[in-house]
């Protein structure tokens, strides 16, 4: 029962951390708008989404055990793991610094707003299962 629980939550689970990855990234690019050869970065969603399902189903992260009495565990690779891109710059300036800043808070801003949404999604999925586990009254 966890377990068909933990599956039909996993996907808004990695959605909402690669959201949180992504918006982490566009924040340090921002952070470093000023910073001399400073090269933007940014995580494709659909592609690191489409890796995590693929992941899904596989071991994921195999974790060592140094003793035969501790218990063993399996994790997920972190988001931070995945490949991050190199931004291509429209209008590079010569101090090598490649963020554009409107381009960096558009995105920024889409990201927010895509996060949010997934945070009410998964909500609303939780408080559906909740109601489906109360008894009738």
């Amino acid at each position: 029962m966890i377990d068909q629980l933990e599956a039909s939550l996993a996907f808004h689970q990695q959605a909402l951390s690669l959201r949180n990855e992504r918006q982490k990234v566009l924040a340090s690019n921002i952070a470093n708008a000023d910073t001399p050869g400073y090269k933007a970065r940014d995580l494709d969603f659909a592609k690191a989404l489409e890796s995590a399902q693929r992941q899904s189903g596989s071991d994921g992260l195999a974790l060592s055990r140094t003793s035969a009495h501790h218990l063993s565990g399996q994790g997920h690779a972190s988001p931070a793991a995945r490949e991050l891109l190199y931004r291509v710059p429209d209008q590079p300036s010569l101090d090598g610094n490649t963020v554009d800043m409107d381009r960096e808070r558009s995105a920024f801003a889409d990201n927010t707003v895509r996060y949010q949404t997934a945070l009410t999604l998964i909500n609303s999925r939780i408080q559906g299962l909740k109601q489906a586990m109360q008894p009738e009254r």
